[in-house]
Formats: structure tokens, sequence, C-alpha cells
């Protein structure tokens, strides 16, 4: 039979052949939670992106309201359409004059600010 230093080196290797199989066994079992198609570190990233396109539509929302509003009074009169032409455009109606003031300074310079 065997020896007692034998026995024991067996008993030994079983042991820590038990050990390491279940060590193997819970790496096993951690690698979907940690790495897999529905682990943390994907529903991290994928959370991530939810918050930034929820961050870019409010921004967006917030774009279409302006100009929602701005599309509103220009169908609801005459006034908006005509203020925006004057802005954007220098309209003049017929009836109308023109001035511009020019400070005394940028006149001295020969700078003008428009």
């Amino acid at each position: 039979m065997l020896s007692a230093s034998a026995a024991e080196w067996i008993a030994r290797i079983r042991s820590q052949g038990l050990t390491w199989v279940l060590a193997a066994s819970l790496l096993l079992l951690q690698y979907p939670l940690w790495l897999g198609e529905g682990g943390w570190l994907k529903v991290r990233e994928r959370a991530h992106k939810i918050d930034t396109q929820q961050a870019l539509n409010q921004r967006l929302q917030t774009r279409n309201a302006g100009l929602q509003a701005e599309l509103g009074d220009l169908k609801q009169g005459r006034d908006a359409i005509e203020e925006r032409a004057r802005n954007e455009l220098g309209m003049i109606a017929p009836d109308e004059w023109f001035v511009r003031v020019v400070s005394a300074h940028s006149v001295q310079s020969g700078k003008v600010n428009e």
C-alpha cells in the first residue's frame, strides 16, 4: 500500500484540486456578469449613451419649441414678417426715410461701426 506521506500528498492534491475547481467555476460564473452581453459593463455603457441622447433630445426640443413659436408668429400676422424683413433684409417701406446715426468718434478715426 501507500506510505503515510504519499497518502497525505494525495489528500492535499485532492483538497487543492477541489479548491482550484471551485475557483475556476466561480470565475466562469462571473464572466457573463461582468463581460457578457447583458453584463454590468455594457449596461453602464448603454446607460451613458442613453443619458447623452436624452440631453441632445432636450436641446433639440427646446430649439423646436422656439421655431414653433416663431412659425406661429409668422402665420398670425404681418407684423412679425415685416419686423424680420426690416432686421434681416433692411426693408424700408415706400413712405419711410432711412436715417443712419454714426458716432463722431468713428467718423474721426475713419472706422464705421456697423
